[in-house]
């Protein structure tokens, strides 16, 4: 039988020596191969230098293939025009670090086109019905702490960020509600919920999801009906149904009060914000920007899981090692 929770969400507009991913690059007839000998390929193809031994360390740690020399080449350009940008960085000693990743022989208008997708309108949110009350908020909150902040997931090249935002959520709500974890299907999200203003891969929102949800019957689970990372059709089964949304609650759009609030007291809320060059780079740390969107035009959304008593523009980014964090301003 289904579990019927209640779950709040906000949306807050947020050639050195001689010369992307794997991921998305298809493999040639031919393509350079990641063996033993691949130092000695990148010392061949683009000489003898440091940076040039870094970058075969890379491809070897990532499992980098590159259809021939000329994009060998410039894909270890981008690398090292990354690496100095990590390293110019982490030398200012602010309070988050940048270290080199999968996407670091990306460029950021790549990285953009694969993984932000459009901006979505967020302006549903500008009249929320978050209640405010008088209690004091204490000076820090983080969720992870509780135990009720579910493993990260990968959303690939779909630009489904909103669906990941929303099963996190729900996914922590569930745990807060009945004390044990559970995985909530994407892809559902994806397939289904287009009748809502939601399109797939190409963005949505998770006011919308959630409005979808409740008045679907509910959501199913990740085992039920798996991530594919694309657009397909909906096969959604009501007898597979693990969670149902009575209601949602959304906070007004900037209304960072209501924010703290809900985050304080409630649980981990779902939060757009706008991604800007530097981000994907993103290793540990409290991370700032000077970049804060004011439209209600966001390109990523993701669950906010903590807060700060400073706040100033809410962001949020989740790591690998299944841990979130929120930054401040």
């Amino acid at each position: 039988m289904a579990r019927l929770i209640t779950v709040v969400w906000c949306a807050v507009a947020v050639l050195l020596c001689a010369a992307a991913g794997a991921s998305w690059v298809e493999e040639a007839a031919n393509p350079i191969r990641m063996v033993a000998g691949v130092e000695a390929e990148v010392v061949r193809v683009i000489g003898q230098c440091r940076r040039a031994l870094k970058f075969a360390r890379f491809m070897s740690r990532f499992g980098k293939s590159y259809r021939s020399e000329e994009e060998m080449r410039e894909r270890y350009e981008i690398f090292s025009q990354n690496l100095r940008f990590i390293r110019s960085h982490n030398k200012n000693r602010l309070p988050y670090t940048l270290s080199v990743n999968h996407f670091a022989d990306w460029t950021w208008e790549e990285f953009k086109r694969h993984r932000l997708g459009a901006a979505q309108n967020c302006s549903a949110t500008l009249n929320g019905n978050h209640k405010l009350t008088d209690a004091v908020l204490p000076p820090t909150k983080d969720w992870r702490k509780e135990g009720i902040v579910s493993d990260v997931k990968d959303q690939g090249s779909c630009g489904s960020c909103w669906t990941f935002s929303t099963t996190g959520a729900l996914e922590a709500a569930y745990a807060q509600a009945f004390g044990k974890s559970i995985s909530l299907s994407e892809q559902q999200l994806v397939d289904c919920a287009g009748r809502f203003n939601n399109f797939g891969c190409n963005g949505g929102l998770p006011s919308q999801a959630f409005e979808y949800i409740k008045y679907n019957g509910g959501l199913e689970t990740e085992e039920a009906y798996p991530y594919t990372g694309k657009d397909g059709v909906c096969k959604f089964s009501a007898e597979n149904v693990a969670v149902q949304v009575i209601d949602s609650v959304n906070i007004t759009l900037g209304a960072e009060n209501e924010l703290k609030h809900a985050v304080a007291f409630v649980r981990p809320v779902s939060v757009a914000f706008q991604v800007v060059n530097g981000f994907h780079f993103y290793e540990n740390g409290v991370y700032t920007s000077d970049i804060c969107g004011s439209t209600s035009q966001v390109s990523s959304i993701n669950d906010y899981l903590a807060f700060d008593s400073q706040i100033k523009c809410l962001i949020k980014f989740s790591k690998q090692n299944g841990l979130l964090q929120v930054y401040a301003l």
